[in-house]
């Protein structure tokens, strides 16, 4: 079968095509034939090496595809099964060993590119707002990077909670998408100060919660956005890592700072479906629009993971087989 592969950390085109024997199924594992692969940001920092996996791997950790094979102990699914999973190495390939556990079904009316698409950047969505920082409604909320994948699923769902939106883009064209999604008022941070903005905007108060997937460039700021008893969530770096900084600048609001993760917001079964099955019941119901904005054959991966990283994207990427 046809994989990338990564077995050298470094830039895009240390993503390499290459052929492996296709994997068998071991006890609890379902082997999924994959029709439709997520590229995310996680991808990236696993290929630059910035979170280290032993070498040689396949990168990737999102994909929807049929199942083909179950291995001893199986129960739940069956061969010709449609299925989706996010947070388990090794997607971008034509086929993938999977743990049962990690694995949800996909409802008949969402299509295998949706389910791909939904799944990771769906149920980061889900948890930030439902969980990290639980969203009330008449809350004024901050989302940076508000056309990206997660910004423009987490600006839907904050505004099905009754919270008002602010986001920062850095064009145009996104600041547009980010209107139709649900934004209240958008900042285009390449012509305005969103810290200025911000406070602007909320008459000096401030904001219940900043949700930030850029990291180094946005992190004071975000910080100084927030109004007291605030929470900073920052749940990516895009523009690289927070350099370290002195704990005591938090009680100056007495603010809250955290670095989540899906994994630790889907420890069991149960919460994984909990999460999964909302997310893509919503995207059935069309309650939940999916922007799917570039899709690459498997071959191609150096070039989304290029694009990606080129901050030029909107919405999600997606390989397809």
């Amino acid at each position: 079968m046809k994989v990338i592969q990564v077995a050298k950390p470094g830039g895009p085109e240390a993503l390499q095509y290459v052929d492996v024997p296709v994997p068998s199924p071991k006890a609890g594992e379902v082997l999924v034939r994959q029709t439709a692969v997520g590229v995310n940001f996680i991808d990236v920092y696993h290929r630059e090496g910035r979170y280290p996996l032993p070498l040689p791997f396949v990168p990737g950790s999102e994909a929807a595809g049929v199942v083909e094979a179950v291995g001893e102990g199986v129960s739940e699914f069956r061969p010709g099964q449609r299925v989706a999973y996010a947070m388990h190495v090794g997607s971008y390939a034509e086929y993938a060993a999977v743990p049962a556990a990690k694995l949800v079904p996909v409802p008949d009316a969402v299509d295998d590119r949706s389910a791909a698409a939904a799944m990771l950047q769906g149920m980061t969505a889900h948890y930030l707002c439902r969980s990290t920082y639980p969203v009330h409604p008449g809350d004024t909320v901050l989302v940076h990077a508000g056309a990206g994948g997660v910004g423009l699923l987490l600006t839907q769902m904050v505004r099905r909670i009754g919270a008002r939106v602010i986001t920062t883009v850095s064009t145009p064209e996104k600041a547009e998408l980010s209107r139709q999604a649900g934004a209240d008022e958008v900042i285009l941070y390449t012509g305005q100060d969103f810290e200025a903005e911000t406070m602007r905007l909320t008459n000096g108060a401030g904001v219940q919660v900043v949700y930030d997937s850029v990291g180094r460039t946005t992190f004071d700021k975000s910080m100084t956005c927030l109004a007291p008893r605030g929470h900073l969530v920052l749940y990516g770096a895009s523009s690289g890592p927070v350099p370290p900084f002195d704990p005591i600048v938090l009680g100056k609001k007495s603010l809250f700072l955290t670095r989540p993760s899906l994994a630790h917001y889907t420890l069991t079964r149960d919460e994984l479906l909990l999460r999964a099955n909302d997310v893509l019941q919503a995207v059935q119901s069309g309650e939940l629009k999916l922007r799917i904005e570039h899709v690459y054959p498997l071959a191609e991966a150096a070039q989304a993971h290029r694009d990606l990283e080129g901050r030029a994207t909107t919405g999600k990427l997606l390989l397809v087989l």
